[in-house]
């Protein structure tokens, strides 16, 4: 009796990672063992790369609340401090678009903590 090595199946399993490897250079989108290594690293930079992503985007804002409150004569952590103890619940994303975006709106919640 032959053996049975479920070809379907297999093909199915390398179809998916070379499919994930598309655009990738060389032997390195043709080749399926190179292809599989290539993959996996990949994914786990894309894991570890969604945390490190809210760690980069919060510093970014705190950088804009900086830059725009000290525009104002006061500085980021005087500003959060003063925020917090006037319990104004704005976040850092909201207080960075808006120093970018509406430099207006920005210096009426500065001056309201002033």
């Amino acid at each position: 009796m032959p053996r049975s090595v479920n070809a379907v199946a297999s093909r199915r399993r390398r179809k998916k990672v070379l499919d994930l490897a598309k655009g990738y250079y060389g032997s390195r989108s043709k080749v399926f063992t190179v292809a599989k290594n290539t993959v996996e690293k990949g994914l786990q930079y894309a894991y570890r790369d969604r945390k490190n992503k809210k760690r980069e985007f919060r510093g970014l804002w705190i950088q804009r609340i900086n830059a725009g409150a000290r525009q104002h004569g006061i500085s980021y952590s005087q500003l959060m401090g003063k925020l917090n103890q006037k319990e104004i619940g704005l976040n850092r994303k909201v207080l960075a678009d808006l120093a970018m975006n509406n430099p207006d709106a920005f210096k009426a919640i500065v001056d309201a903590v002033k």
